[in-house]
């Protein structure tokens, strides 16, 4: 599968009360820049990270999130959303984003990337929305976006390939992570055997599936 990306968006400070971090703030808000942007494996170069006990580190290096899924925010909530409204680094075009299954690599631009987890929605998302019950409604769609690891630096910018070489055959993709740690717990044991998953998620899941067999 081959797409593109639609922009690479670097975030900016935001000082707001809604902001999680203690210093009141945060880089949730993304904006387009143009040319190449250098991808390392601590995130993107330029990017502003306000919580970084929640945010970035090498299993959340990079945050993408798909055009066509933005779209249908759009038209949920009647008005338009801009590359970067996600708090996403990347945003791709004909990328099924949610179906990435984890582990799967990207080659994007001169960088490689590795698909790890959905995002989860949290309150400095909705008040940096403005939308009281956007966790709830985020949650039920479930077309989180993904986040990435960098095995590879490298330049990327708008309109380069997104070029999956590579996908594990467990087939767990990051909506059907998403639902098992959300809305349908029944879901967790096909994540017990995903060697990709990040270990804090992995001992989660193992703690949730030990309770659950009590």
């Amino acid at each position: 599968m081959t797409g593109r990306l639609a922009a690479v968006n670097l975030g900016v400070v935001t000082e707001a009360e809604w902001a999680g971090d203690p210093s009141g703030r945060s880089g949730i808000d993304k904006r387009p820049v143009d040319g190449p942007v250098l991808v390392r494996f601590d995130g993107v170069a330029g990017d502003f990270i306000g919580e970084r006990a929640h945010h970035g580190g090498p299993d959340q290096a990079v945050y993408a999130y798909a055009a066509e899924d933005a779209g249908w925010w759009a038209t949920e909530l009647g008005r338009p959303l801009r590359p970067g409204a996600f708090g996403e680094n990347l945003t791709t075009y004909a990328v099924d984003v949610t179906g990435a299954v984890i582990g799967e690599r990207w080659a994007v631009g001169s960088a490689l990337l590795e698909v790890t987890k959905p995002r989860t929605p949290c309150t400095t998302f909705a008040g940096f929305w403005g939308v009281p019950d956007l966790i709830k409604r985020f949650t039920v769609r479930a077309a989180p976006g993904a986040y990435l690891r960098v095995l590879r630096e490298g330049e990327t910018g708008a309109g380069d390939l997104v070029e999956v070489v590579e996908r594990p055959a467990h087939g767990v993709t990051i909506g059907e992570m998403f639902r098992a740690t959300t809305l349908e717990p029944e879901l967790l044991p096909r994540l017990a055997d995903v060697p990709e998953l990040p270990e804090p998620i992995r001992a989660k899941v193992l703690r949730r599936l030990g309770a659950a067999g009590r």
